[in-house]
């Protein structure tokens, strides 16, 4: 048997054994469940009140662990090559690779490999309308010169091992930029015998640029995406660490 009482709805006056009219047996039998399951009963409101604040009051309750905050990692969690500057060494690199990155980012020299419909695209972007110059992107015809290689258009089996060897021949911190749904991962000749289902199989890529073709607009938001990426390049710092 099961007595539920509502305590906070009593006057203050009433007392709990006036509550019931029983007679008897009934009224003994009450007594006796109600003792068993109730061991100090309040005769008011103020009384339950302070039995159950001092009844909150004994209990522990476990204490959480304190996690760390995502958003400001500690200094002794990250790897060695990504810590804060901790020395005038670091601190100095630090400068360095912001102004080297400052003009990488503003003389993008790419190499111009065309391979099929995107290159008109790409030929688009360095006409006046456009007018690439003015961002300080100048295409060059040998590797050898270039810091970013374009594949715009469809990757041959065939002519695999040429953008392997061109991507090779250019100068370190290199970058790829891959325009269009075939280089990127086929496009309409996905299932083709003789494509490559992605320039990425064979070098890396940092920026995808989607559509076939896509817009000079989106060639250069993507020129502009990578843009950001060499902002964030630590390769004096990297190579200090190391």
């Amino acid at each position: 048997m099961q007595v539920v009482l509502n305590f906070v709805s009593l006057p203050r006056t009433v007392s709990y054994s006036s509550m019931f009219n029983l007679q008897g047996a009934s009224r003994h039998r009450f007594r006796r469940v109600l003792s068993s399951s109730v061991s100090v009963i309040p005769t008011s409101t103020k009384a339950l009140a302070l039995s159950l604040s001092r009844a909150e009051s004994t209990v522990s309750r476990p204490r959480r662990p304190e996690r760390p905050s995502p958003s400001k990692p500690s200094n002794h969690d990250l790897p060695s090559t990504i810590r804060r500057n901790t020395s005038v060494v670091e601190h100095v690199l630090t400068t360095t690779d912001k102004l080297v990155n400052w003009a990488r980012q503003s003389s993008l020299w790419p190499l111009s490999f065309g391979l099929a419909c995107c290159a008109i695209e790409m030929m688009h972007l360095s006409m006046p309308r456009y007018d690439q110059d003015r961002l300080g992107i100048i295409f060059r015809a040998s590797p050898r010169q270039a810091d970013v290689m374009v594949v715009a258009g469809t990757v041959t089996n065939k002519i695999s091992p040429a953008v392997r060897l061109c991507y090779d021949q250019m100068p370190d911190p290199k970058w790829v930029i891959s325009m269009g749904s075939c280089a990127n991962g086929g496009g309409y000749y996905h299932y083709s015998y003789s494509v490559l289902r992605g320039v990425d199989r064979i070098i890396p890529v940092d920026i995808y640029v989607p559509g076939c073709p896509p817009t000079a607009e989106a060639l250069m938001y993507g020129i502009f995406q990578l843009q950001k990426k060499m902002k964030r390049t630590k390769v004096t710092r990297m190579w200090y660490r190391k």
